[in-house]
């Protein structure tokens, strides 16, 4: 699993790459933002001034860039080579986010928070498990989990994805039921189930846990 994550990795900056090539930085970084004031209306959740968010598996442009009224800590482990690589992200345009430069794997909140954020990221770490481990362990009691997932649409598939590599990015691949599964059993109540994309092999949800 391991190899196939670094397998991952090396696809997903080069994914990047051509996904911005061409794009205005300007127009890029007002399209992100909408997009993430949109999906953050769509869910059933307060953001309120002040509180403490984490942005797990943050990427270039993360949720991160619309909280500005709070103080944030944003992950994700190929951060120096977006900034070397992307002209699109630059860390110093975020005053308010802290960058780590490591794996989920790897990281130890000094303290949890009120908001734990996991987009696009999950179905692409290493240890999937251990990284479950660590939203929860970095999520206040009674603070929400928002995690987004692509969950297998075909049992088949699935299956057939876990032995070949047809789906270079993702690591890991589960269907809805499994994902929920995975949050209830470290102590997560499901209090939204958003599906925001549609797709032959997988759909696209955003679910919204609180932790007991």
């Amino acid at each position: 699993m391991r190899l196939r994550w670094k397998i991952a990795q090396a696809a997903e900056i080069r994914w990047w790459q051509k996904y911005l090539k061409g794009k205005p930085k300007a127009d890029y970084l007002d399209w992100k933002r909408n997009y993430w004031n949109e999906l953050l209306a769509k869910l059933d959740i307060t953001l309120t001034p002040g509180e403490t968010n984490f942005d797990a598996g943050c990427g270039p442009a993360g949720v991160f860039m619309v909280l500005n009224q709070n103080k944030v800590d944003a992950l994700d482990p190929l951060l120096d080579q977006y900034e070397s690589k992307l002209e699109h992200f630059r860390k110093g345009d975020y005053p308010w986010t802290r960058f780590f430069h490591q794996p989920l794997e790897d990281f130890s909140p000094t303290e949890p928070y009120d908001k734990v954020f996991c987009f696009n990221a999950i179905n692409h770490v290493a240890d999937l498990d251990l990284c479950f481990d660590k939203l929860i362990k970095s999520t206040n009691k009674g603070g929400q989990l928002i995690v987004s997932i692509d969950a297998h649409n075909i049992a088949f598939f699935k299956h057939l994805f876990r032995i070949a590599p047809g789906d270079i990015l993702h690591p890991h691949q589960f269907d809805l039921q499994e994902y929920k599964a995975m949050l209830e059993n470290r102590g997560c109540v499901i209090e939204q189930e958003l599906k925001a994309g549609e797709g032959f092999f997988f759909d696209y949800y955003v679910l919204v846990g609180r932790k007991k």
